[in-house]
């Protein structure tokens, strides 16, 4: 089991340090899945017990220079190690504007994923800044806890609003309620709405734009015969969503939400050559 990959280009490893800070934020520890083609980041709290869950991918192609992989096994040909993605947030911190960096998985005392940061340097040597993370190596035979989530079928799909003033009338809400109703219609209107003992505060959204997605068999999901103005709603906690959006440094070129009524409230932000999907509970 083998893994190196190396980043030249700056804005690359700044937009991948982006991409890690935003996970680090979202899970305290995560899946990262290695194959030839791609890098996942997954968070699978069990739902069912309230805890979100993410899953991001990226595309190597788009980040590395090097990237080379010997999985577990030739049929199996991928890696999936548990780390704390603050740990490698932190050592990527160092190399704002490093020469290059070169990520390996090795196992001197224990598994660790060592990122060496090769700085500019006066003199014609160049300083390297090693670190190493220690990283959990996840057997073959729990790979399938971590698939890709399946999407229920949602009861209404929007675009979202821009996160940024999002963000602030979510941050504002918090200090009021510890849950927020979010609901929305085919018609492009969203609310987020709390609602107290002593306060209801809601918050309108119009002209949002629904997404139009293909069915199973290819076709684009029909709005026929279906109530435009009828609203989807889900009651989520405040302090996930406020996560989420707290901490985007992905800026998303598409953010959306699919509400299942009574389940789940998925979250999908889409940048060139990264998706970042987040499933929060509803609490009933």
């Amino acid at each position: 089991m083998r893994f190196r990959a190396k980043i030249v280009d700056l804005a690359c490893l700044n937009h991948f340090s982006r991409i890690i800070n935003t996970i680090a934020r979202l899970a305290k520890t995560c899946i990262l899945r290695l194959t030839v083609c791609k890098l996942y980041f997954i968070l699978s709290d069990k739902v069912a017990n309230g805890g979100a869950s993410m899953w991001c991918e990226l595309s190597q192609g788009n980040f590395f220079d090097e990237f080379q992989l010997e999985g577990v096994a030739a049929e199996h040909n991928e890696i999936y190690l548990e780390l704390v993605p603050e740990n490698l947030s932190r050592a990527l911190k160092t190399a704002q504007n490093a020469k290059a960096v070169k990520i390996k998985l090795t196992n001197k005392h224990c598994p660790c994923l060592r990122v060496a940061v090769e700085l500019p340097s006066l003199s014609s040597s160049s300083r390297i800044v090693t670190h190493d993370i220690p990283v959990g190596v996840i057997p073959r035979r729990m790979w399938n806890d971590f698939r890709e989530p399946s999407v229920p079928d949602f009861d209404v799909s929007i675009y979202l609003p821009v996160l940024k003033t999002m963000k602030s009338v979510v941050e504002r809400m918090k200090n009021l309620s510890s849950v927020i109703v979010i609901e929305a219609n085919l018609s492009g209107e969203m609310n987020l709405k709390i609602e107290t003992d002593l306060v209801s505060v809601t918050t309108h959204f119009k002209d949002l734009g629904n997404p139009l997605w293909a069915s199973e068999d290819g076709c684009q999901s029909s709005t026929q015969g279906r109530d435009l103005e009828s609203m989807a709603e889900a009651c989520i906690d405040i302090k996930k969503l406020q996560q989420l959006l707290a901490g985007q440094q992905v800026n998303p070129t598409k953010a959306l939400c699919n509400i299942v009524r009574k389940r789940i409230v998925h979250f999908v932000l889409l940048h060139e050559e990264v998706s970042l999907q987040y499933f929060i509970p509803v609490i009933a």
